[in-house]
């Protein structure tokens, strides 16, 4: 049976497959909505940024929680590696947003993320650009909110959005940052409240504040590729 086994394997190496986790996709997610983003809305978005010397950021928002399990290592076998941490568990919140250019910016909170607090992401947004910015985000209650909705109509020349497909995280590049952050917290030297919690989090940014080349990888990563400036 283990040759048998052994044998598939190699015929299926030898037609181009490879043995992998396969990813996740939504039931609810609309295949036509995902052709006109990839077809229609993203050359339409990039070319409108293009042509007002714009730029185009991909926005989201993550939850960062103390007990978050912190994934694998190495240990002696039937001796469990143990991590020490607060047997109280805390969180806090980020939103970051970055450009095919490179760039990356950042909010940390502890609040609970709703309008209110998105409209202070977009004010501290608006303020480091001189030109518009194109932002692209998911279809959260707070993006669509009334309060948020007249911010943008009061700031038509700083900030225009553009929303994603419904139940398409893959298409946003900026999942890939929440998924680094989450990989990058330290493994051990765990954050004993929620002061040290967010200041790990703030030095996740500002680390890759100082790496564009990372930045510009999330929008090549596995699962949608986006053409570069």
């Amino acid at each position: 049976m283990l040759g048998l086994r052994q044998g598939v394997g190699k015929y299926l190496r030898r037609w181009g497959l490879s043995f992998q986790r396969p990813d996740k996709r939504a039931v609810e997610q609309d295949a036509e909505a995902v052709r006109v983003w990839h077809e229609e809305n993203w050359p339409a978005i990039r070319a409108k940024a293009k042509a007002e010397g714009g730029e185009v950021l991909f926005a989201d928002q993550v939850g960062i929680r103390s007990d978050q399990v912190t994934g694998r290592t190495w240990g002696a076998k039937g001796c469990t590696p143990v991590v020490r941490r607060t047997g109280n568990p805390f969180s806090v919140n980020a939103m970051s947003a970055i450009s095919t250019k490179g760039r990356m910016h950042f909010m940390v909170f502890t609040e609970t993320f709703d309008a209110d607090v998105m409209c202070r992401v977009l004010d501290r947004l608006a303020g480091h650009f001189d030109h518009k910015v194109h932002l692209v985000l998911d279809g959260h209650s707070a993006h669509r909110s009334r309060k948020v909705r007249d911010w943008f109509d009061d700031h038509p020349d700083r900030i225009e959005l553009h929303f994603l497909p419904s139940y398409s995280p893959e298409l946003n590049p900026d999942e890939l940052v929440n998924a680094d952050l989450k990989r990058s917290l330290p493994m051990y030297s765990r954050a004993r409240d929620q002061a040290q919690l967010a200041a790990e989090t703030r030095r996740f940014f500002h680390r890759r504040q100082r790496q564009p080349h990372i930045i510009r990888g999330y929008f090549g990563g596995p699962h949608v590729r986006y053409i570069l400036e």
